[in-house]
């Protein structure tokens, strides 16, 4: 891996409609000129969810333009070459994945589904605006990584690291698998 290129990440869940959407947007905003954002789902629910970009509205990220896409959208010919793919829901994570081109790196980054929660608009607000803050933790950790000079082994160890900080939702153990 160069330091002069841009790298292509995406970040995978099973419905593409909030956690994914808000570590797009969030790595997009933050990497911008070292990387590419991208993210999918393998059941897309057709629409994002209207409190992920309430949450990246909030939090001064770029909250338009997004949609819920199949993953199989990146496994055609012609689609971006992807160097790094990180699943953000345990689901996603033990399902059969479509073959990347280039066998890019990936681990599992896990994060409680804020959608799922149910309660106040407190509430929901409350659960997005805290995996908003595991997943901007992960991409901080993530983008601060010495991609040109660091060995395959050494990165893929990272990375598994970073999927198992605050707010983990499997064991490091499970996630590698």
């Amino acid at each position: 891996m160069t330091a002069d290129r841009v790298y292509n990440v995406l970040f995978l869940c099973t419905g593409n409609s909030a956690r994914s959407i808000l570590a797009e947007s969030i790595l997009n905003a933050e990497g911008k000129g070292r990387f590419k954002a991208y993210s999918a789902g393998s059941q897309p629910k057709g629409e994002v969810n209207p409190y992920a970009l309430k949450e990246l509205q909030a939090q001064g990220y770029p909250s338009t333009g997004f949609r819920s896409k199949g993953w199989d959208e990146f496994a055609e010919p012609g689609a971006p070459e992807m160097d790094f793919i990180f699943t953000v829901c345990d689901s996603a994570a033990g399902e059969a994945c479509p073959v990347w081109i280039g066998h890019p790196m990936t681990a599992h980054w896990g994060v409680e589904d804020p959608a799922a929660v149910e309660g106040s608009e407190v509430d929901k607000g409350r659960a997005f605006a805290q995996a908003a803050r595991f997943l901007k933790n992960r991409i901080t950790a993530f983008r601060s990584l010495p991609l040109s000079s660091i060995d395959k082994l050494a990165l893929e160890t990272h990375l598994h690291q970073i999927g198992a900080m605050e707010g983990a939702t499997l064991q490091p153990s499970k996630a590698s698998r």
